[in-house]
């Protein structure tokens, strides 16, 4: 039998009707059933503060045992200005911090995006992606996921309705399995005695 497996879903937009967080939702009804998934909210989370970061606030405790806790992450990013999210970056730094405490090193991670445009997030991924490599996270390369033109693809409550769009979501997840699992593997054969 497979082990279980628990994915962690973070979106980088707090709108209500947010196709990037859609895009969560349906990831979450494609996992093979031994896989769980939860989506966290990080609305709560205050801004960044150094000074806080040894007396975490309680938004920011609870975010960092649900990413601990998870086998993998699957970030659904919404472009800004060419980059991620204010509120994803800043709930990536509070769960970095402090550096000995860091809850994404070594998390098996995906990212997928939409938009309205032709590009469908793709800057953003770009970006997160450099955040990636500080954070020692391990990047899920292939399949890219980008939702382009989002007004045809999604419902008025921003629930993902096309199916070639699943169709590629689906791939991207699978593929998050099995990264997750491998690191999983090489975490015991490396704890092996």
């Amino acid at each position: 039998m497979t082990d279980p497996l628990h994915i962690l879903g973070v979106s980088g937009s707090l709108r209500r009707a947010s196709t990037n967080t859609g895009l969560l939702r349906a990831a979450g009804t494609l996992l093979p059933p031994v896989v769980t998934f939860e989506i966290a909210d990080i609305s709560k989370i205050p801004p960044f503060n150094q000074d806080l970061e040894n007396e975490l606030p309680a938004p920011v405790r609870e975010f960092k045992d649900k990413v601990r806790h998870a086998d993998g992450i699957l970030f659904a990013v919404a472009e800004y200005n060419y980059s991620v999210s204010g509120v994803l970056k800043n709930a990536i730094d509070w769960a970095s911090r402090p550096p000995a405490d860091n809850v994404w090193a070594g998390k098996p991670a995906a990212i997928v995006s939409s938009s309205v445009g032709i590009l469908g997030g793709s800057r953003a991924q770009y970006h997160l992606r450099q955040s990636f490599v500080f954070l020692g996270i391990r990047p899920v390369t292939k399949p890219e996921v980008f939702v382009t033109f989002n007004t045809n693809k999604f419902d008025s409550v921003g629930d993902l309705t096309d199916p070639e769009a699943k169709k590629f979501l689906e791939a991207l997840v699978i593929e998050l399995v099995r990264l997750t699992r491998e690191v999983r593997a090489t975490a015991r054969l490396a704890a092996a005695p």
